[in-house]
């Protein structure tokens, strides 16, 4: 049987064996000049290579910086930058893109960066017998020390039918981030489970109205809650195979304990994005379970709520009671090779400079690095920086706890989730009681995408 990113036969990758980068500047199977268009042994035809090429990049704001490193460090290697959304919360933008290229046969970008870790799963797919988008990267066009490098599980949304198709920018694993000047002026404990962090948001309405314990008003909810209850609404177990089970226990309790904190305000509807947000909570976000991200996105950002120095702390991943704490996973971003690049040599450097070097991913990068040896080094480093006020294992150990009862469709939970779900929250309705209407919602969608829906 096929299967993508299943939980039994997904390849583990291991955390030793990393390569140099700069070990991988002479490509297995590349010629050094331009050569006609062949398989090359990689599994997919590759265009007529032309190495003084410019590649052109894909990225979002965010990323820039990173392409700024890697011309700084190749000064060689022409690019030419292209800025787009991201596919930022579902947006779909780089797949309709592509659509577009594939449809009239030229203009594909050499590398593109994407927030969603669902792409591989159309990306790697023919589409009316036209060749796929991404390349594949483990028959040789990034070596196997490379790919080894990055964290246990950190490739799964790139790993497609065995096969590795991208390379994983950042995890996105979700803790608790926590005031911990608040806490301790407000006498409060920082919760071990669920049950205790429900039961703290609820004091906190009554004795501190006014702060809050956390957001449901942003896209990714159902990947910081709903996941980390082990919600198994989005089970991918084949290529196109999705198992939804929102009416379990799982799914239940999250959504009860999300209808109760919301309706006495200690979770905000709020986007945590928005000015709003910004004006009203600054100074009142006792704690908040979000992804590693929010460190330097929301907490230490002047734009946004500007936490200072000392107060920010982070702890593991709640568990349920009576059950093993898993954590959710809110984007992360992967960067994708074409298969229709005329430069693949240069653009499987680029791809794993931007993933791999210190130069971006510790020195620069905002979140926390998908590949091992980048990510010990950026966890001291901002350890050393002394704007935390505990240390980060909370975070390393979220990095292995990711749950793998969440799967990587073609589709967009988040999508689903914000047509379905927030509007329902936004009017006072019950995220419990509607759970049924979320289910149908992801079959509903899963099936247009042509997957055989178990339930």
């Amino acid at each position: 049987m096929n299967r993508i990113q299943p939980r039994r036969l997904v390849r583990q990758i291991g955390l030793l064996g990393v390569l140099s980068v700069t070990a991988v500047a002479v490509l297995s199977g590349c010629s050094s000049g331009s050569s006609d268009s062949s398989d090359g042994g990689r599994g997919f035809s590759e265009a007529k290579q032309d190495k003084n090429s410019t590649i052109t990049v894909w990225v979002d704001a965010t990323r820039v910086p990173a392409v700024k490193a890697f011309e700084k460090a190749n000064p060689s290697i022409k690019v030419k930058t292209v800025t787009y959304d991201g596919s930022a919360n579902g947006s779909n933008s780089f797949k309709t893109k592509m659509a577009l290229y594939d449809r009239a046969g030229k203009g594909w970008p050499d590398v593109v960066f994407s927030s969603q870790n669902n792409d591989a799963a159309w990306a790697t797919q023919k589409v009316a017998g036209k060749q796929s988008f991404a390349a594949r990267l483990d028959k040789g066009l990034v070596p196997e020390g490379t790919l080894s490098g990055f964290s246990k599980g950190a490739l799964n949304p790139c790993t497609v039918d065995g096969g590795v198709y991208c390379l994983r920018n950042d995890l996105a694993q979700t803790v608790l981030w926590y005031d911990n000047s608040l806490l301790k002026k407000f006498g409060y404990a920082v919760p071990k489970t669920w049950e205790e962090y429900q039961a703290l948001g609820e004091k906190v309405a009554k004795e501190h109205p006014g702060y809050i314990v956390g957001s449901v008003g942003d896209t990714w909810t159902p990947e910081v809650f709903m996941w980390s209850s082990k919600c198994q609404a989005n089970d991918v177990t084949d290529i196109r195979s999705v198992t939804v089970k929102t009416d379990s226990t799982e799914c239940k309790r999250a959504a009860s304990m999300l209808d109760t904190l919301v309706a006495n305000k200690s979770l905000t509807k709020l986007s945590v994005f928005t000015p709003d947000f910004v004006k009203t909570y600054t100074g009142k976000v006792l704690m908040m379970p979000g992804p590693a991200w929010f460190a330097g996105a929301i907490f230490n950002n002047p734009e946004s709520l500007n936490v200072p120095k000392g107060r920010l702390g982070v702890a593991a991943p709640l568990a349920w009671d009576g059950d093993s704490a898993v954590a959710g996973n809110v984007g992360g971003g992967t960067w994708f090779i074409s298969s229709h690049s005329k430069n693949l040599a240069n653009s499987a450097k680029f791809a794993e400079f931007v993933t791999t070097d210190d130069a971006y991913q510790v020195n620069l990068a905002p979140g926390y690095p998908a590949f091992s040896a980048a990510a010990d080094k950026w966890v001291a480093k901002q350890e050393s920086s002394g704007y935390y006020a505990t240390d980060l294992s909370g975070l390393l150990k979220a990095g292995g706890l990711v749950w793998d009862g969440w799967g990587f469709p073609s589709f967009s939970q988040e999508a689903i989730w914000a047509k379905t779900i927030t509007p329902l929250v936004s009017s006072g309705k019950s995220i419990e009681e509607n759970l049924g209407t979320w289910g149908t919602a992801i079959k509903n969608q899963a099936k247009v995408n042509g997957y055989q829906v178990n339930d």
